[in-house]
């Protein structure tokens, strides 16, 4: 279900003083505006952030919906670009002004040599929060993001370098299966008796049910792939031992 918009802003700020106001900006701009579905939330928010730049607005009220397009899914990536293509139409000042709020929201300061920041800023989807659940069964730290949870599971996983999953096998009874796509860094796939399979972004494997695999970064690479699970009928994962540190040193 779509997130759904709600702002207390005007009355906390103006309810006092101008009580039309706030109701006109909670109930009605934030309250009926933003939350019409004929546009989804991340282009609103890019169509914001432009028309306030436009505007020479470069106060608080930017911040929050530059913070804002950050949490509806716009990228370091993205935002440079937007920023970059309407400072064109727009003015090169303002193209500045807005740069040294966006690297604030983004933390470019504090994370520009950070390799995981790095790595995110690379791709559209998020890296997601430490994958603990599933922590046994990898060796390294991995993150794990939902991108979908209805008609078709689809999982964001990212490994950080050296990272990698145990072997392992999907069973169904009819169908099933996984499919993966690269969507960022470098890594590896290995079925059982066959040799590995370098990974980079755009690649796509397809995992056959009852295939004995691992998946998981190169030794100098973030690594990060969407992890598409076909449908099927008893469905169930089997996980086996881990990928040596012998086996994945000697990676050819």
């Amino acid at each position: 279900m779509t997130e759904k918009i709600a702002q207390t802003a005007g009355r906390d700020a103006l309810g006092y003083f101008a009580p039309e106001f706030a109701h006109f900006n909670d109930d009605v701009l934030f309250g009926e505006n933003w939350n019409n579905q004929d546009i989804d939330l991340k282009i609103r928010s890019i169509i914001t952030v432009v028309a306030l730049m436009s505007s020479g607005i470069t106060d608080t009220s930017l911040v929050y919906h530059l913070q804002n397009a950050k949490n509806h899914g716009v990228t370091k990536k993205e935002i440079a670009a937007i920023i970059t293509h309407v400072a064109f139409y727009v003015g090169w000042p303002k193209g500045w002004a807005v740069f040294n709020l966006a690297k604030d929201v983004w933390n470019d300061t504090s994370k520009q040599n950070d390799a995981k920041s790095l790595h995110e800023s690379s791709m559209i989807f998020p890296i997601g929060a430490k994958n603990d659940a599933f922590a046994k069964y990898f060796v390294g730290q991995s993150y794990l993001a939902p991108i979908s949870t209805e008609q078709v599971g689809i999982f964001n996983v990212t490994f950080e370098p050296k990272c990698r999953n145990n072997w392992h096998i999907h069973k169904a009874d009819k169908g099933g299966g996984q499919i993966l796509l690269c969507v960022a860094g470098r890594g590896y796939y290995q079925e059982w008796g066959k040799n590995v399979v370098e990974m980079k972004p755009g690649d796509c494997v397809n995992i056959a049910p009852g295939v004995k695999h691992w998946h998981g970064a190169a030794t100098d690479s973030w690594f990060s792939h969407l992890a598409i699970e076909v449908p099927g009928e008893n469905t169930s994962n089997e996980w086996c031992e881990p990928v040596s540190d012998e086996e994945y040193n000697n990676l050819k």
